[in-house]
This record gives structure tokens, sequence and C-alpha cells, in this order.
């Protein structure tokens, strides 16, 4: 490959992902727009709470309680050999507060509900249904991006507070079959575990539910090229969200930890 046709192709490369980007951020404020001026679509946002939420429990139920678990086999295990089952309680619950539901769960929630978002708006984008509405006088962002955007800023930490406490439970469990008093753990739990642990998580599972809808709607209303486009903005949505969920994680720890 010679040098043109290298620099030819980086400089595509370079300038479609610059496109994207402003087309990310044109969505952004129009979102904030809208949230400013309190106009979205009630019924579509209570629909959308219990698609996100209500179908989401039994997952995020799993994906917390062997979560909790394997902490538990991990920790116990290891600091049992050094005296320090005191601690064994303490550092599962605020690792579960802290990082464990709060990441578990919004990678979760980007695979299952992130992937629909993306695939239900691409379907639209594709048919022609997106066009519709506005030729209709009807904002496609207040219509269908706030209303998914909501609905995951709202949900997103009442799942990640059954997620801490599912895993609590599982914890405990294998903490005492591993040897670990019940009441030494609970007093560690209550020793080094305190409010704002919990509530630090439930506000990266708010920022998390924000990101995840914004990628997932953007994927979604860019998708073109039929079947095959719906297909690569739902893949594209599910991997932006994971990466842009882990990013995060580590700026709001600093921010917040």
């Amino acid at each position: 490959m010679s040098v043109n046709a290298t620099l030819e192709r980086v400089g595509s490369w370079t300038l479609s992902r610059l496109e994207e980007a402003g087309a990310a951020a044109r969505l952004l404020a129009r979102v904030g727009r809208s949230l400013a001026r309190l106009r979205w679509e009630a019924r579509e946002t209570v629909l959308q709470m219990s698609r996100a939420g209500a179908d989401s429990v039994p997952i995020v139920l799993l994906t917390g309680l062997f979560s909790g678990m394997v902490l538990a086999y991990q920790t116990s295990s290891q600091l049992l050999r050094l005296g320090g089952e005191g601690f064994v309680g303490g550092l599962i619950a605020v690792s579960m507060a802290r990082e464990a539901a709060p990441v578990f769960t919004a990678v979760t929630v980007a695979g299952r509900v992130g992937a629909g978002f993306a695939a239900e708006l691409g379907t639209m984008v594709v048919t022609e249904q997106v066009d519709a509405l506005t030729v209709m006088g009807v904002d496609p962002v207040e219509f269908l991006v706030v209303p998914r955007t909501l609905a995951l800023v709202s949900m997103l930490p009442a799942l990640v507070l059954l997620a801490n406490a599912v895993g609590s439970v599982g914890g405990y469990a294998v903490s005492v079959l591993a040897g670990v008093p019940g009441t030494t753990y609970l007093q560690s739990v209550r020793q080094f575990l305190d409010l704002h642990d919990v509530l630090g998580g439930l506000v990266k599972a708010a920022a998390f539910g924000f990101l995840v809808a914004l990628v997932a709607c953007h994927k979604g209303l860019r998708a073109s090229g039929g079947a095959a486009g719906v297909g690569r903005a739902t893949t594209g949505a599910v991997v932006g969200a994971i990466a842009w969920v882990l990013a995060a994680n580590y700026f709001l720890d600093v921010l917040l930890f």
C-alpha cells in the first residue's frame, strides 16, 4: 500500500470519527434543551422505564448475586489465611457498592436495553418512521430519545440497589460457608461501609444510564443500509456504551471517592 493511500485512509477515518463526534454532540445538546424545557412524552417515558427497569430485574439479580459470591470466595479464602476475617464483610460491601454493582449492572443493561434501543430506533430510521414523525411535526428527540434517557437515568440506580442487596446476601452466605463468623462479617460491614459509598455508587449508576442511553440512541438514529445497517448500529451501540461506561468509571471514582 502506497503512502498516499495510507494517508487517505487515515484522513477518511479521522474525518468520519470527527463527524460522528459532532453528531453525538448535537444530539446531546438537543436532549439537554428538551430536558431544560421539560418537553418529553410522559407515556413513552413510563413505558421505557418499565422495559428498562422491571424487565431487567431477573438478569440484574443474577449478575449481582454471583458478583457478590465471587468477591466473597476470593477475599475470604485469602484473608482467612492471614487472620483478616474481620475485613471480609467490609471489603465485599464496599466493593459491591462502589464498583461491582454499578459497573456490572451498567454493562448488563448496555447489552440488554442499549441493544434494544439501538435496534428499535435503527429500524425506525431505515423504514422511514422517524422521517414520518418529523413530517407530522413531532420532534424525534423529544418523542424517542429523551424518554429512553430518562428511563435509564432513573431506573439504573434502582437496579444497582437490587444488585447490592442480592450481592451482599450472596457474599454473606459464601463467607460464612468459608469459615467467617456471621457476626464478624456483619460487624465488618457496619464498620467500613458508609452512606457515602452507597450514594456514590448510585450517582455512578445514573451517569452510566445517561451514557448508555445516549450512545444507543445515537447509534440507532444513524443507522443506514437496511437490516445489515441496523445490525451494525446495534453492535456499535453495545461496544460503545460498555467502553464509555468503563472509561467514565475511572473519572467518577476520582471525583467521588
